[in-house]
């Protein structure tokens, strides 16, 4: 393969351990995005913060209880997906990661989601999973960008993938009666992801993860987007519904209307 030392590092990396995790590419995207968000509570809640960004969204519990969380949430991802510029900042955080491990041409999950886990809430726990046995394409891979650090149970966790196949083998009885039996199957083999603000985790979603109870002193806020190749297939979630081009290049642009002189 014709890659630099480094893109072979970065592959050799993301295929043995199922993830990456980097400083982001572009720390003015990032840090544009953290302005957003603050703006975005203040107008929510109807309250002007003040203090550094990270402590008001490390302690938003104090003004968001458990019984309000999911409406708070969905507020703000709304608004957030209804900035022009969000997913294109968005993207910048993680571009060249995702040109060495994905490809330059590329499409886009159209909506960026949001996880909000406040401490001691099970309200807002994400079941062990893997994207793709709900349809999913197996080309996918997330960008989850954390909006705080995340650290032991305020972060997820991921199954290797060298654990994966066994538990695929033996996948009806591991995952028992239901979800919660399944990561007690795997919870001894997990690997607990550790992301800092400031650092972008890319990971392979046809490995099983979720998170657990944020036993932390702190709330969790962490974003989530797919990105795949244009041109590599898709699963249930289709170009043009879900995913949107993004990088595509004039030669594909051409090829795709591309037509034959008529022999007649």
């Amino acid at each position: 393969m014709y890659l630099t030392e480094e893109e072979k590092a970065l592959s050799s990396e993301y295929l043995e351990k199922g993830f990456v995790i980097r400083t982001v590419a572009d720390s003015d995207a990032l840090n544009w995005m953290q302005k957003q968000f603050i703006k975005i509570i203040s107008d929510s809640l109807g309250k002007p913060f003040k203090g550094p960004p990270i402590d008001i969204l490390n302690f938003i519990h104090r003004d968001v209880p458990a019984e309000k969380l999911n409406a708070f949430r969905l507020s703000v991802i709304r608004e957030i997906n209804s900035l022009k510029n969000f997913r294109q900042m968005y993207f910048r955080v993680a571009k060249p990661f995702l040109e060495t491990l994905v490809g330059n041409e590329l499409s886009m999950q159209r909506r960026i989601n949001l996880s909000i886990q406040l401490p001691n809430d099970d309200s807002s726990l994400l079941a062990t999973h893997a994207d793709t046995w709900s349809g999913d394409s197996p080309y996918e891979v997330v960008v989850w960008l954390p909006m705080v650090d995340c650290y032991s149970s305020k972060a997820m966790y991921l199954l290797p993938p060298l654990d994966y196949p066994e538990l695929a083998d033996n996948f009806v009885i591991q995952a028992g009666n239901s979800s919660e039996d399944l990561y007690q199957s795997i919870k001894n083999k997990v690997n607990w992801l550790a992301v800092k603000y400031g650092e972008v985790l890319i990971f392979d979603q046809s490995l099983p993860h979720g998170n657990r109870v944020n036993k932390e002193s702190e709330t969790r806020w962490s974003l989530n987007c797919r990105f795949k190749g244009v041109f590599t297939p898709y699963g249930d979630k289709k170009i043009g519904e879900f995913f949107e081009p993004i990088t595509l290049r004039a030669a594909s642009q051409k090829g795709m209307i591309y037509k034959l002189p008529k022999a007649s």
